[in-house]
């Protein structure tokens, strides 16, 4: 799969010349960084695109002995990612807590008074852009997304789900039914789990998922993609529209990157930004956003920044365009 890659700034204006285990800095803990475990949070459930990226992130550094001490890694759910931001954002000044970004840590500070901003956090960088899948029951009554808008017109008003509760999952579930004239009842959830299982037992009547974390389920036939997000169609799903063909444009997608505490030390910083930088270069990370369908999107520390200042501006106005704030 081609992958469209964002310019990258410089390694060398982004960070000091350290070697991959820390070079001789002082961490603030008394000896070289990295000298410590690491506290790796996930905020949202098991099963979902922001698990799945962690984990993957978390087994190459092992696997690749890039990380020389113990990774921690816990899933810390809740409020729309904010449970898990927050207990980061109270290791604050610490180099040794870290997570990874989705779109409701951008939106989650709109609706919510979480007590931080993306920005208040330290960079280090946008990985991918993760795009999106419009998903219905194998059994429902629609099998296409033709089928999908006579069904909703009809009823009027439908109830729809998607991960966090003002995220971009909410956007698309609600630029499509804008888009096609039709309502919807929202259900936010904290992990893709529970909201398939809703979608299975007819709870809701869609649900929006992730290519890489759906797929198995489609090959099953437990359930049926009805519009792609990206850009183009997927390769995997020839038969699947997106967006852009039936006139819904600018769909935003999921931001997936990484963050330490806010004013974590610089050679924390910089010890992961050029670390990750290797990541992204292993067979292994490209296999996952092969298999996941993600598009390269690095954008490394300050600039990292300015794409999440600029983002929650954008969704911002998106949302209070479309009445949710």
């Amino acid at each position: 799969m081609k992958h469209k890659r964002i310019a990258v700034a410089s390694a060398a204006a982004l960070m000091l010349t350290l070697s991959a285990c820390g070079g001789d800095s002082d961490g603030g803990s008394g000896g070289a960084y990295p000298s410590e475990d690491m506290d790796w949070t996930i905020a949202f459930g098991p099963g979902g695109g922001n698990d799945l990226m962690a984990r993957t992130m978390v087994d190459i550094l092992q696997r690749q002995d890039l990380y020389p001490e113990n990774i921690r890694v816990e899933n810390r759910d809740g409020g729309s990612g904010a449970t898990g931001w927050g207990y980061l954002l109270n290791q604050s000044g610490e180099g040794y807590g870290i997570s990874t970004t989705s779109g409701s840590f951008i939106t989650t500070p709109l609706q919510a008074d979480t007590g931080w901003e993306p920005t208040d956090f330290t960079p280090v960088g946008l990985l991918a852009a993760d795009n999106a899948l419009l998903i219905a029951s194998g059994k429902a009554d629609f099998q296409s997304y033709e089928e999908w808008v006579d069904y909703a017109t009809e009823k009027g008003k439908v109830v729809v789900g998607g991960i966090g509760t003002v995220n971009v999952d909410y956007i698309i579930q609600q630029m499509i039914a804008d888009a096609e004239g039709y309502e919807i009842d929202y259900v936010p959830y904290n992990e893709e789990g529970q909201m398939q299982t809703s979608l299975l037992s007819g709870a809701i009547d869609t649900m929006i998922s992730n290519p890489g974390s759906i797929m198995g389920q489609i090959e099953a036939g437990q359930v049926t993609p009805l519009l792609f997000t990206g850009p183009e169609r997927l390769e995997a799903l020839p038969d699947v529209p997106t967006g852009e063909e039936n006139d819904i444009s600018d769909i935003p997608s999921m931001p997936r990157g990484l963050i330490l505490p806010p004013e974590a030390p610089q050679e924390a910083q910089d010890w992961w930004i050029e670390t990750m930088q290797e990541v992204v270069e292993t067979p292994e990370w490209q296999e996952y956003l092969d298999e996941n369908y993600l598009l390269e999107d690095e954008r490394w520390g300050e600039d990292f920044t300015t794409y999440l200042d600029d983002t929650q501006t954008a969704f911002e106005e998106r949302l209070t365009d479309l009445g949710a704030l």
